[in-house]
């Protein structure tokens, strides 16, 4: 039985930036979870370059379920229980400047631990484990997942394949129970954040040397596109039908830029790319605003590339489990009120999940900086939140 610290140990020394497999956490944290008797389903698949990644999904029901009566009749599986949702990937730390210089060992120093994932979120995984270890089998009376997806950090690609291909996810959404997500939110309890689209337009030239005339400038059909860009971009600031309020900011957020790549003034430029990011809200999808672009492009003759997008999350802020886990919350953040956050989460691909909450250790400021760190007393005080849950909702 290890305590928290000691899982995030083990786990920050594994390198599993999102371009790299995750095999090898997945292969550890299944060792573990297994050891606590817990039933262990791996799905695999390979990531757009070929890299092997892998999706857990742990189930621990009470004794002597789902195996049936000792008559060999099987037995009823209680229908509701506890899903923890985390992910094993964690951006890049080419230029980590934390403590002791390694970002793949766990590196203490004074009230905080440094290193890649500690805080987003290999310190949310290791409270969790620790929690779980603290709750007997023995005690329960409906069951507790915990899961684990890759590629959160590459547009939820893990969740998205987990949704897809895991009957063990089905089973999930079929009990429907409490789920939390436990990205790092300072342990205050999340009912809603935003999703996220992203696209990508390319206008396509003929390169020459710029002394000629025999060049085609691809940048020339890109410029009225980004006029457009711009007239949306202030439309998001300005269009009430474009806000909700529940957020801060309340908008779209649209964001864009464009690059045709050339560092040589003698060359006509044969590529240009403009790149589009927003944030979707409940209510406000935006899916007009895409339209337009997209029938701009057709006038234009340009290319558009729509990447994987991410659905808002929203769980009513006074749905039961909302209020249960702000109940459970209150010693270690003392009176708090469900927020909307404006980030996004594997949870945008969990649409089937009704109860879908985000709430873990540590501070989101923390996430994918360069000297990345968790609070102990976070890491702590979220295994005993934890805890809590696992008790409250499944003994």
């Amino acid at each position: 039985m290890f305590s928290p610290q000691d899982y995030l140990a083990q786990l920050v020394a594994l390198d599993t930036v999102s371009s790299r497999s995750n095999e090898s956490i997945s292969d550890l944290v299944a060792a573990w979870l297994r050891g606590l008797n817990f039933e262990v389903e791996r799905t695999s698949y390979r990531d757009r370059n070929g890299v092997l990644k892998c999706n857990l999904v742990a189930r621990r029901d009470p004794v002597g379920q789902p195996g049936g009566e000792p008559d060999g009749q099987p037995s009823e599986r209680p229908p509701t229980g506890l899903a923890y949702f985390c992910h094993t990937d964690t951006v890049p730390a080419d230029r980590w400047t934390g403590p002791g210089g390694d970002p793949f060992a766990a590196t203490t120093e004074g009230t905080r631990i440094y290193g890649r994932g500690s805080c987003d979120m290999k310190g949310s995984l290791a409270a969790m484990l620790a929690a779980a270890s603290q709750v007997d089998q023995a005690s329960q009376c409906r069951p507790l997942w915990i899961v684990c997806t890759a590629d959160e950090e590459v547009a939820f690609a893990g969740a998205r394949n987990l949704v897809a291909s895991s009957p063990a996810f089905g089973e999930i959404a079929t009990a429907d129970p409490p789920c939390i997500i436990g990205e790092p939110t300072g342990l205050r309890v999340i009912h809603a954040h935003k999703g996220i689209v992203a696209l990508r337009i390319v206008s396509r030239g003929h390169a020459a040397h710029s002394s000629t005339d025999t060049g085609i400038n691809a940048n020339i059909a890109m410029v009225p596109m980004l006029q457009t860009l711009c007239e949306i971009a202030e439309r998001c600031q300005s269009d009430p039908a474009l806000r909700n309020p529940m957020f801060d900011p309340p908008t779209l957020t649209w964001n864009f830029g464009v690059s045709d790549s050339m560092e040589a003034v003698n060359i006509v430029p044969d590529r240009s790319a403009a790149w589009i990011c927003f944030r979707t809200m409940p209510g406000v999808d935006g899916q007009e605003l895409i339209e337009e672009v997209q029938r701009r492009a057709d006038e234009l003759g340009l290319e558009i590339e729509h990447f994987p997008s991410g659905k808002p999350m929203q769980t009513p802020a006074d749905a039961d489990c909302v209020g249960e886990l702000c109940e459970l919350a209150k010693p270690f953040v003392g009176e708090n009120r469900p927020a909307a956050v404006c980030y996004a989460t594997d949870a945008c691909e969990f649409g089937t999940l009704g109860q879908r909450m985000v709430c873990g250790p540590g501070d989101i400021a923390q996430a994918h900086t360069v000297d990345e760190f968790i609070e102990i007393d976070q890491l702590e005080k979220g295994a005993q939140l934890y805890e809590s849950a696992i008790r409250h909702w499944c003994t």
